[in-house]
């Protein structure tokens, strides 16, 4: 479920001999599933292990992980690198935002994954994100925009160089292309 390299555990067995034995490091997710998913760290007494947690074994040290945030905590890192700046403690979770959905998914769920995983985040740094509507029987994604894509003079470019041009790689035998149903006239709905 989560990788902790090495220096990350050497990182951690050296900050938990400070704790009380049996402290454990917690990996947690707030809001998982959500496009505010947070990831974090922090030391988990042995009082504060549930019994439905999941206790993952390392060098010196537990980690554990609660029930609500192991499904979205799959393929996550945890990695610590010394620079002349100072070290980080980094935590990269590709699933915190979606739950990983099985290859065998229906197509639906599969593009919805790569839209809140991989190409909400990026619309996000703009305020905006996209959701997916349906999908035709001829193959066509039907999506619809918010936030900062709503009103956004740029969005015929983000739907086909990007949004189409992904998920056309993504799913080349399911996908045959993609089509916009926000109202982006200027309105009191527009964003800007």
């Amino acid at each position: 479920m989560i990788r902790i390299s090495e220096a990350a555990q050497s990182h951690f067995q050296k900050l938990l001999a400070d704790q009380p034995d049996g402290t454990c490091i917690r990996v947690f997710v707030v809001n998982p599933g959500m496009a505010n998913a947070e990831c974090g760290v922090s030391y988990c007494p042995p009082d504060s292990v549930e019994p439905d947690d999941e206790r993952l074994p390392f060098n010196g040290f537990d980690a554990v992980v609660d029930s609500g945030s192991a499904p979205f905590l799959e393929d996550a890192a945890i990695d610590f690198e010394e620079q002349e700046m100072g070290s980080q403690l980094t935590l990269k979770a590709p699933n915190a935002k979606a739950r990983k959905v099985a290859d065998d998914a229906p197509l639906i769920e599969r593009v919805e994954y790569v839209i809140q995983a991989e190409i909400n985040p990026q619309l996000a740094s703009h305020g905006g994100q996209v959701m997916i509507a349906e999908i035709t029987d001829d193959g066509v994604a039907i999506l619809q925009f918010g936030g900062g894509c709503n009103g956004c003079s740029m969005i015929d470019v983000t739907l086909k160089n990007g949004i189409e041009k992904e998920l056309l790689e993504r799913f080349p035998e399911e996908v045959t292309g993609v089509r916009d149903i926000t109202d982006h006239e200027h309105g009191e709905h527009s964003y800007y």
